[in-house]
């Protein structure tokens, strides 16, 4: 691994709460001086972290862009992902669905069947909940794996859906005509197929293109309508 992307993996490394010094991020990434100062204005320059005197920072964007980055040159998946919160990765879901204009809820808890379940965010605008399952670790799933991924993201939209009206579940995107409910995937990286069972895998610096294209193509989508008591499979 070169020297580059040790620094940003560094980065990732030691910006997970708060920004840091120059000399510290040279320390951690055992980088000569005016190589560090290079690439820290390039990346500056690239928006993907942010100086302010002597010291460097990144947002939850800039972080999860830095990831991608080094895992496209070559960093090792597994000790990249493990540097990002879970949090971070959804938290950045919900902002893109947010400035779509979703109502957001995260970590939605309920009841259904005798079962608990829970969803990571659900985003809503009449007449459409899309139900998100934040998967920052997955890349090149074994087609089995990933097959399992998408059932039980199915049968947590399924859940939902199925569990309306409930007064314990606040969704303020129930449509009088009833709503549509769309389970999807968010991947760190892309690579894998786009759909599996008609369910979308979505790289998360994709998100803003499938929100642009969602409404033309949610008929082809797997998705469940829920309308006053009454449910249906619609794809």
């Amino acid at each position: 691994m070169n020297i580059e992307t040790e620094m940003i993996i560094s980065l990732l490394k030691l910006t997970k709460e708060r920004a840091v010094s120059h000399e510290q991020l040279k320390r951690e990434a055992r980088a000569p001086s005016e190589v560090a100062e290079k690439l820290l204005g390039r990346l500056q320059d690239e928006g993907l972290v942010y100086l302010r005197d002597n010291f460097v920072g990144a947002n939850e964007l800039q972080r999860l862009r830095l990831a991608i980055y080094a895992i496209e040159y070559g960093a090792d998946f597994e000790r990249v992902s493990s540097l990002l919160h879970w949090k971070e990765f959804e938290g950045i879901a919900a902002t893109a669905f947010e400035r779509n204009g979703y109502e957001v809820r995260r970590n939605l808890r309920f009841k259904q069947g005798g079962r608990r379940w829970e969803i990571d965010v659900v985003g809503c605008k009449k007449p459409l909940a899309v139900c998100v399952d934040c998967k920052h670790w997955h890349r090149g799933l074994h087609p089995s794996s990933l097959r399992k991924v998408v059932e039980e993201q199915t049968e947590r939209t399924r859940a939902l859906a199925e569990s309306l009206p409930n007064p314990t579940v606040r969704i303020e995107c129930l449509a009088e005509g009833g709503t549509r409910f769309v389970p999807a995937i968010l991947s760190l990286v892309g690579g894998g197929p786009k759909f599996h069972n008609s369910v979308p895998v979505v790289p998360i610096l994709q998100l803003q293109d499938f929100l642009n294209q969602l409404p033309a193509h949610v008929g082809s989508l797997k998705s469940f309508h829920s309308s006053r008591g009454s449910f249906r499979i619609d794809s």
